[in-house]
């Protein structure tokens, strides 16, 4: 078993963290404790975004049948979630892009920290942009549920994320 510590040293393990945060300070889990849509293009590679789609609308419906929702309140849920999905997709390429240009400025004869620094900067925007978007999707889709909604979506991702740092 891995000691919180040990988790945040494994890069896969802090971005799904940061994006866990991220959805339950919005107040909601509404994207599967950001899994699926913190990663637009899926964390495993090669996943097929149409599957990534099918993905988050399944974790949707199971959240708002959860709280005693609607199938209005999914199909506008679904609706926000997928437009989020598809602003955030280009992202895909940029990312990749990113890591071959840091490998490659990373293995050549001189290290190039201009370039790096540039680079990275890029990337913090990037992400900062990415977070932005996800926010505004969390909180569009908080405002279809209920106050009472709400409040339960939070409580169970609260016991998801306890649950889950315990490990």
């Amino acid at each position: 078993m891995n000691t919180p510590d040990e988790d945040r040293a494994k890069p896969g393990k802090m971005r799904r963290r940061w994006f866990a945060g991220l959805a339950a300070l919005g107040g909601l889990g509404l994207f599967g404790a950001g899994t699926a849509a913190a990663q637009p293009w899926g964390h495993r590679h090669g996943r097929d975004p149409e599957e990534i789609a099918r993905r988050l609308e399944r974790r949707i419906d199971r959240m708002v049948r959860s709280v005693d929702g609607t199938p209005e309140q999914r199909d506008r849920i679904v609706a926000i979630a997928k437009t989020a999905l598809a602003d955030l997709r280009p992202m895909r390429d940029q990312v990749r892009q990113a890591r071959r240009q840091g490998l490659e400025l990373l293995a050549a004869p001189t290290i190039d920290r201009p370039a790096l620094e540039k680079l990275r900067s890029t990337q913090m925007q990037s992400a900062d942009a990415l977070s932005r978007r996800m926010l505004q999707a969390m909180a569009d889709a908080a405002e279809v549920l209920t106050p009472e909604q709400r409040a339960k979506v939070a409580e169970r991702m609260k016991h998801r994320m306890e649950h889950r740092w315990r490990r």
